[in-house]
């Protein structure tokens, strides 16, 4: 069993071999080949090798397209800040949407316009010629709660959650289809799974998420599953309070950050795989080999047997190759 029947068998709920090996890596893959961040992040065919390295290096089941949230609003016009090594970055005083009235004449950039979208689907038809039988392949998409944040402000759409629901209704028809079009061009070009990352939502209530997020959320889910791919949820942070929500969207991967009460989430979430929710920096990072290998058996405890190993976030980009060892063995010797 391959790495890519491993983790599509696990999708679904057919035998498996062992849990499969799926820890999101970004810095720490252009680390493992010794590349600035910037690089990684703007040319596909830096992100590919590092992470084609990284896998065989560690035996990860997957490789993925994500590399930071400023591919969509790039194109759209946003003011995205390079550094030589880290992610990119917005300048919230110069938000595109800082204006209401601009979102009236932004238009829907094409995901094959020769823009930072169309370097990840780049990414994605190298994949699939480099690995496409082998490992399964991850394109990624903003949320609508992340993506209206990135054009609007974080602070800004906090606020227009209380005082100006029919605008922010308008920001979220807007960034859904950009997203949709986004996940499109991933999955034409060989993408089995679409990782939806929406971190900003963790900051919103139960009653904001379901009114607000929630509904787009789930077209988001809909329109990838009507593609014939997968869905990875992926929202950092504390979401405790919308676990319920979260398990009513659908999707086949939900990723848990190490805030969350596992055990509850199983509870909300009988059907799907969830994956984490080990602490990156305070366990992966700075424990020990040991520390690793118990924080994964009680989250398998705490998951079930349907379970995929990996942290709650991204590795971080120095941590310990014996811990990342550690981790590696927990996934290889165990079966669901």
């Amino acid at each position: 069993m391959n790495s890519r029947e491993r983790v599509l068998a696990h999708i679904a709920g057919r035998p498996v071999d062992r849990l499969p090996l799926m820890p999101i890596t970004m810095q720490f893959a252009a680390a493992t080949i010794g590349v600035p961040y910037r690089q990684y992040a703007t040319d596909h065919r830096t992100l590919v090798e590092a992470q084609l390295h990284t896998v065989e290096r560690y035996g990860f089941d997957y490789v993925s397209c994500i590399s930071d949230p400023a591919r969509e609003a790039a194109d759209c016009g946003a003011d995205v800040v390079f550094f030589d090594d880290q992610p990119p970055a917005f300048d919230e005083a110069r938000a595109l949407l800082a204006e209401k009235t601009t979102l009236a004449t932004l238009k829907l950039p094409d995901p094959l316009g020769g823009g930072r979208m169309t370097d990840r689907v780049r990414a994605a038809a190298l994949f699939k010629q480099e690995v496409g039988g082998d490992k399964v392949i991850e394109g990624w998409i903003e949320g609508p709660m992340a993506e209206g944040a990135d054009l609007r402000g974080i602070n800004t759409i906090m606020l227009d959650l209380f005082e100006d629901p029919p605008f922010l209704a308008d920001l979220f028809e807007f960034v859904t289809e950009l997203g949709s079009r986004f996940a499109r061009a991933q999955v034409d070009a060989g993408v089995d799974l679409i990782g939806i990352g929406d971190a900003a939502a963790s900051l919103v209530g139960p009653k904001f998420y379901d009114r607000f997020v929630w509904p787009y959320e789930k077209r988001l889910v809909d329109a990838v599953h009507a593609m014939g791919a997968r869905v990875r949820l992926h929202i950092c942070g504390d979401t405790n309070a919308i676990l319920d929500g979260m398990g009513r969207l659908g999707c086949e991967i939900v990723d848990l950050d190490y805030p969350v009460d596992m055990v509850r989430a199983r509870a909300l979430m009988p059907d799907q795989l969830l994956l984490g929710n080990l602490e990156p920096a305070g366990v992966l990072r700075s424990g020990t080999p040991e520390d690793v290998t118990a924080a994964l058996a009680a989250c398998h405890r705490a998951a079930g047997p349907r379970y995929v190993v990996g942290a709650g976030c991204e590795l971080t980009r120095d941590t310990p190759e014996a811990n990342v060892r550690a981790m590696c063995r927990f996934a290889w010797d165990t079966r669901p």
